[in-house]
């Protein structure tokens, strides 16, 4: 692994807004794809960045936090749901609703 003794990758180091952002932009990356796999695994990296905020939110409260990451979670249900993955995006709906 090349850059793994040059950059840390470590989302740990990631504030709840940072890993909130990351899984903006996996979102939006995987809206933009027309490879259904790589969709697949952008919404996979988007679950963790958003279970990550949420477990950061539980710690540090934010301003706006939970409600965008509850957006998030819906965004991320209504992807699966126009591929079809019906089941999924119902648990990512409860997740916001659960926030919300």
């Amino acid at each position: 692994m090349l850059f793994g003794s040059i950059i840390s990758s470590s989302r740990d180091v990631l504030s709840p807004t940072q890993a909130l952002e990351l899984a903006s932009i996996y979102l939006d990356n995987a809206r933009k794809t027309s490879d259904p796999h790589i969709a697949l695994v952008l919404c996979q990296d988007t679950e963790v960045s958003l279970s990550q905020a949420v477990r950061e939110s539980k710690r540090v409260k934010y301003p706006g936090l939970r409600e965008g990451i509850s957006t998030a979670y819906v965004q991320l249900g209504s992807l699966l749901k126009s591929r079809r993955l019906h089941d999924e995006a119902e648990a990512f709906y409860k997740k916001a609703e659960k926030l919300g």
